[in-house]
């Protein structure tokens, strides 16, 4: 190992940590945007008793979100550019947090499926707000703990908190899952903003903010800002016209299609097709939101470690991804079982699969030409996004009232797509070329 030279030992000892702070609060806002995706699968099943809803109609419900987040992605991302993180952030926090918490005012199919729609618009910049502040906050060496650090609050606020609000759900109503979630979304926007601050402006100390400046971090990034060309039409071409980059994206829908999976049809069916209450349900739910959280903390860890023992880039990345996927795939056993307890058994072993699998996005900065990686990131996000819609919307029209087997089915061919798509449209692993004017 390099030794530290003494100016930056010195430095890093009399540095504050505020930049502790950020990650915590990044942290908190991932839990509550997962929640506010999530509080609708916990409640559907009572919805559609109230409301006599039939599984397309369920499926339908559940997609909505999807339709505006995924529509948003490069629109979301344009406004990330423009506006401070300070402002813009408790903007959407208190704009989507109020349409959760009308959804548990409203009764009417129409009505919830609207608000559905508008917690989708708001939420659409949320990642690219994270990155951006990540990227403003951490020098290079500590980027990818923070980042890993605050994504994992997807996965712990889902496994914790979602008993609470199936708790909830079963001592008041249906109608309190969304009442809360969006009153603490309301409250945290007023936290955010109290608190956030860019480097220079917040408390971290003159020496923690050359500290982050001298590591890579961009600490006068919103004093900066560089004129951004104009996206062009070879531009486009090439993003869309590459065979490997159409592996990521193919590769991302498929791997997308299992989380939304869980985020959507997994409490209805556990209370619906396996018969429990929906105490039973939220604590079982929450296994494999467990099991995906390892599978994320490991997955980082196995890639590099595979790299310093020597492996090369594209086996070190894509290794995680395939065996992930191939994981996933045993959860077309749970369709052939009456036990519950070894379905949940396989739907955590699929889950830790998606998790393992979950460092596709190291695969945009390895092929996307240098000059296109935000264009390449901002396709790659919205094709994969698109799960969000389909996933809900499919398995709502094929299940049947007696059988959830054809959903499984389904979820297991397209994984399979996915790991195909990996090995022979993405191949090796190196940067695609430009298309030449």
């Amino acid at each position: 190992m390099t030794p530290t030279p003494p100016a930056r030992a010195g430095l890093a000892a009399q540095a504050s940590r505020f930049r502790i702070l950020i990650a915590v609060m990044l942290f908190v806002t991932v839990v509550i945007n997962y929640l506010d995706r999530s509080n609708l699968s916990i409640a559907m099943p009572a919805i559609a008793r109230e409301l006599d809803l039939t599984t397309a109609q369920q499926g339908l419900l559940l997609s909505a979100f999807g339709w505006t987040y995924a529509a948003l992605q490069i629109p979301g991302g344009w406004l990330v550019d423009r506006v401070p993180p300070r402002v813009l952030y408790p903007v959407c926090l208190i704009l989507w947090s109020a349409a959760t918490f009308f959804m548990g005012v409203v009764g009417g199919f129409v009505a919830l499926i609207v608000l559905r729609l508008l917690v989708g618009v708001f939420e659409a910049p949320a990642y690219p707000i994270n990155s951006k502040v990540a990227t403003v906050w951490f020098p290079e060496r500590e980027r990818a703990t923070a980042i890993g650090f605050y994504t994992s609050g997807q996965f712990i606020g889902l496994a914790l908190l979602t008993p609470v609000l199936s708790w909830l759900q079963a001592v008041l109503s249906w109608h309190w899952v969304f009442i809360a979630t969006g009153l603490v979304g309301i409250l945290w926007a007023v936290v955010w903003y109290a608190w956030y601050r860019e480097p220079r402006a917040s408390k971290a100390n003159d020496a923690e903010v050359e500290l982050i400046r001298s590591g890579g971090g961009l600490v006068d990034l919103e004093r900066e800002q560089p004129e951004r060309a104009r996206i062009t039409r070879s531009d486009v071409a090439t993003v869309l016209g590459r065979r490997k980059l159409w592996g990521i994206y193919i590769g991302q829908f498929c791997l997308t299609s299992t989380l939304w999976f869980f985020l959507t049809w997994f409490p209805t069916y556990l209370v619906d097709y396996r018969g429990m209450d929906y105490i039973q349900s939220g604590f079982l739910a929450s296994l494999p939101f467990i099991a995906a959280l390892i599978g994320v903390l490991t997955s980082g860890v196995v890639s590099d470690f595979l790299l310093r023992r020597g492996v090369p880039l594209g086996a070190a990345r894509k290794g995680p991804i395939i065996v992930g996927l191939l994981l996933s795939t045993v959860m077309v056993a749970a369709g052939f079982t009456d036990s519950t307890a070894l379905v949940i058994v396989v739907l955590s072993v699929a889950f830790f699969g998606n998790g393992l699998a979950s460092i596709t996005w190291s695969l945009v900065s390895a092929l996307a030409p240098q000059r296109l990686l935000g264009l390449t990131g901002g396709m790659f996000n919205f094709i994969g996004n698109l799960s969000s819609i389909a996933t809900p919307i499919v398995i709502g029209l094929i299940v049947t009232d007696e059988s959830f087997t054809p959903g499984f089915a389904y979820m297991t061919v397209i994984t399979v797509a996915g790991i195909l798509s990996y090995v022979f449209l993405v191949g090796k692993v190196e940067r695609v070329a430009e298309r030449s004017v």
